[in-house]
């Protein structure tokens, strides 16, 4: 029963984990699959979304201001970011994109250990979900249980957006033909700004989630990074439900992963031998199931053009 317990808590969190993932890898696969722009200082602003919520909660002195300084925070410096970097790169090659926003991560990086110190900030909980929840006989913390939920809902809408708006669809005709778009009258500028600070609002909305449970510190944003990548990797390019169903995937395979391959690999070997081969081969799970998954379906379980 306590095996039962244990695999349904780690199941739990593999969850919320996939889902902060997912937070991430939305508007990371957005911005890469529609916009064809490779980011990778995505996962600063999630780590400025972070900052800003410390801010926010700093001067605000309740968790509420803390989402308001994160997603604002974002908005207004995706926006920014795509006026002055990113629209003078689109017409460049993918290598110039790469380049480009590994120095804005080197910037990012610095200018917040400059601002902040070195030392780590701690974001509050949330004083009306500190407790936990029974779930089938499990105690499961509420706080964690509300980000499988927000990231539930904001999966649900930004599906919502893409596949049934007038926003989502001149989106998807931008990314296709963008001089027809613009040839009937509308502001592809406007629009690429538009989609690249609803990227930014999602990355700060998972540095918001994550920092009641992660230090808020420089670099957090590039380990969360490459997580993310092998997440759009999984569920194919520009594609939301491939994005959410392949991050709650990874984090279902990390998370049990690192709680019960250590524990395996010693009824399999002795002490010592177990100890370093199982957080070892744990840390690469993923990895090795993205290799797997591009094998069989080079363009991932759900690429958004349909094709396999």
């Amino acid at each position: 029963m306590d095996l039962i317990l244990q695999i349904a808590t780690q199941l739990l969190n593999g969850v919320q984990y996939g889902v902060l993932l997912f937070l991430l890898a939305a508007g990371l696969t957005l911005v890469f699959g529609i916009m064809s722009f490779v980011n990778l200082a995505h996962g600063s602003l999630y780590m400025m979304g972070a900052y800003f919520s410390a801010l926010g909660y700093e001067y605000g002195g309740n968790f509420f201001w803390a989402v308001v300084a994160a997603l604002g925070g974002c908005a207004v410096l995706g926006m920014a970011l795509e006026r002055l970097v990113v629209a003078r790169l689109y017409r460049r090659d993918h290598l110039d994109h790469v380049l480009a926003t590994f120095g804005l991560v080197l910037f990012f990086n610095e200018m917040v250990r400059i601002l902040f110190g070195p030392q780590p900030y701690f974001l509050p909980l949330p004083s009306f979900l500190e407790g936990s929840i029974e779930i089938m006989g499990a105690s499961y913390p509420a706080y964690r249980l509300a980000i499988i939920v927000t990231g539930l809902l904001v999966a649900a809408g930004a599906q919502w957006m893409i596949n049934g708006t007038r926003l989502g669809m001149l989106i998807r005709a931008g990314a296709v033909n963008p001089a027809m778009v613009g040839a009937l009258g509308i502001n592809i500028g406007l629009l690429n700004g538009l989609l690249f600070a609803i990227g930014a609002v999602l990355a700060g909305l998972a540095g918001v989630m994550a920092g009641p449970i992660l230090s808020i510190q420089s670099g957090m944003g590039e380990p969360v990074l490459i997580a993310t990548l092998v997440v759009i990797v999984i569920g194919g390019i520009g594609s939301i439900r491939g994005a959410l169903y392949a991050a709650l995937i990874v984090g279902i395979a990390d998370t049990l992963g690192r709680a019960f391959l250590p524990q395996i690999f010693r009824t399999l070997m002795d002490r010592e031998a177990a100890t370093a081969a199982g957080p070892a081969v744990a840390s690469m799970l993923v990895y090795v199931l993205m290799a797997v998954v591009l094998a069989v379906k080079p363009n991932g379980l759900f690429p958004a053009g349909g094709k396999s």
